[in-house]
């Protein structure tokens, strides 16, 4: 795909794929090594989709910091840069991330999870085109949350005292985003996988 004119930095948002500290509400499914293998091709498979996109450089934001231990063993590709979420909660982090690349680097950013293996290059790229249309961009996934925000300038309201891990969290930030008169480009629902019951949403394409 070709590179936008002005190109978004793609951060991903992932922890460690490590046993029992990751997907633990797949473990009665998989067991907690197989969460961790899975979170672990959802990681590497985002990573991928995000770098065929061509929407713009991409970025790895970290918990714990790049180079731990945890990390030791997974096998990250060429040409991605690597930051550390540091701490505070899910907010506090997000919040960081926005107004690092958007003044640091002066760049829209789309920021995103590793849950939703339907998240495609295409979908990536789309997000990235319209957020130089708009304001904002989300992609809402199916439990109430999102997999993909992207913005221009820092904007903690959207991040600060969210009902994080419950089904409010997409329909709250539409709601501050419109409180903020923000032109929102919303994308098609998609489906994290989160529960056991969402390993349906695996595709032939998807980590199995």
């Amino acid at each position: 795909m070709n590179t936008l004119a002005m190109p978004c930095r793609l951060v991903i948002f992932a922890k460690a794929p490590v046993a029992g500290a990751v997907k633990t509400r797949l473990i009665p499914a998989l067991g907690a090594q197989g969460s961790a293998e899975l979170a672990q091709r959802m990681l590497l498979q985002t990573l991928a989709q995000a770098l065929e996109s061509g929407a713009g450089p991409v970025e790895l934001c970290m918990s714990p910091e790049p180079y731990a231990p945890a990390w030791h063993g997974v096998a990250l590709p060429d040409g991605i840069a690597l930051s550390d979420q540091g701490e505070g909660d899910l907010g506090e982090r997000m919040a960081r991330a926005v107004h690092r690349v958007t003044t640091t680097f002066a760049q829209p950013i789309v920021l995103m999870g590793t849950d939703c293996p339907e998240l495609t290059a295409t979908g990536i790229a789309q997000a990235a085109r319209q957020l130089l249309q708009h304001d904002a961009v989300l992609t809402p996934v199916a439990d109430g949350g999102y997999v993909l925000i992207g913005l221009h300038a820092p904007c903690p309201a959207l991040f600060a005292d969210m009902p994080w891990s419950t089904p409010e969290v997409a329909r709250e930030t539409l709601r501050r985003m419109a409180a903020l008169d923000l032109r929102v480009w919303q994308a098609p629902i998609l489906h994290d996988v989160d529960e056991p019951a969402d390993l349906v949403h695996l595709t032939q394409s998807a980590p199995r």
